[in-house]
């Protein structure tokens, strides 16, 4: 049986700038309708992204088989070797010469207030990018363009390949319809505690009645526990205290990650929820959303000593 997940979602790059002020004293109120500001900005980098790549990493450091299905420009060749040197399949990511790869403009200043752009680029075509005929033992379909999330998981409920529903920073475009219509075709549902609120507010649908329709449910509760919907109960996952929280971006995807490599080998949906909780404490400890480096050994360790499991 393959051992191969499908990631669909965006591959993108994060440039990422810190204000040394705060936006307070330069963003007047009285002068909003006529905006015009200038930020020095002499710190700099740039993050290799995008959730379809973070889940990628973060299933690689557990000796998963990640698969990312992504749409990128001529820009992202430094991108596609990166991934290729961890060992990652860059087959289903398709590249278009004359596009730019997604990217995000990030400013942050010393309250970690932020302004932030974002250029879909390439990801707009993502819908063509055909996975039919492609064997996996699950998939995930996490934020992209809207009309390749439905894309990719028709392809994958067509083909017989469960997979997981992460609704995340897709949730503006998706109205109460467009989130029935998606859990018609998934496995599993994978939300954080507003994105549930905002799900049950848009479906009618509590988690329990939605879980009753799916193999389960999991909302997550940050730093604090997640909550497992499945068989008729609901059961809490304690999280797993960081060692220090630097930068919260890419958690979710990390926790992702944990999930399906979990599934991918049957166990039930609490304990691979959590290794999920175990991949999100690893990240928030690390800046930047692919710069934490736990072996496998060290991941196993932890997982062993908090939850009594093995990889």
């Amino acid at each position: 049986m393959s051992e191969k997940v499908l990631i669909c979602g965006s591959i993108a790059f994060d440039t990422i700038a810190v204000f040394e002020g705060h936006f307070k004293d330069h963003i007047l109120a009285d002068s909003i309708q006529s905006l015009s500001v200038s930020f020095f900005v002499p710190s700099l980098r740039k993050e290799y992204g995008g959730c379809a790549g973070n889940i990628a990493y973060n299933l690689s450091l557990l000796g998963g088989k990640p698969v990312p299905v992504g749409t990128v420009g001529g820009d992202a060749a430094d991108y596609l070797v990166y991934m290729q040197q961890l060992g990652i399949d860059t087959s289903l990511v398709r590249v278009l010469p004359d596009m730019y790869t997604p990217q995000c403009f990030i400013t942050t200043d010393l309250d970690n207030n932020q302004i932030a752009s974002f250029h879909p680029g390439a990801m707009e075509k993502s819908a063509d990018n055909d996975i039919s005929g492609f064997d996996a033992a699950w998939g995930i379909v996490a934020p992209d363009a809207k009309e390749g999330m439905f894309a990719h998981a028709g392809r994958m409920h067509a083909a017989g390949i469960p997979f997981v529903f992460d609704l995340g920073q897709a949730m503006p475009l998706f109205d109460g319809d467009d989130i029935l219509r998606m859990l018609e075709m998934a496995s599993i549902l994978c939300v954080n505690e507003y994105e549930a609120s905002v799900v049950t507010q848009r479906t009618g649908m509590d988690m329990g009645a939605i879980a009753a329709t799916l193999q389960g449910v999991i909302v997550t509760h940050g730093g604090e526990d997640a909550v497992v919907y499945e068989g008729g109960q609901s059961t809490r996952v304690p999280a797993l205290p960081a060692e220090q929280v630097v930068d919260p971006t890419g958690c979710g995807d990390a926790h992702r990650a944990g999930l399906l490599y979990g599934l991918t080998r049957g166990w039930n949906l609490r304990d691979a929820c959590k290794l999920g909780n175990v991949m999100g404490s690893l990240k928030v400890a690390s800046r930047g959303p692919q710069n934490h480096r736990p072996t496998r050994q060290d991941i196993e360790a932890i997982l062993q000593h908090r939850y009594g499991l093995s990889l």
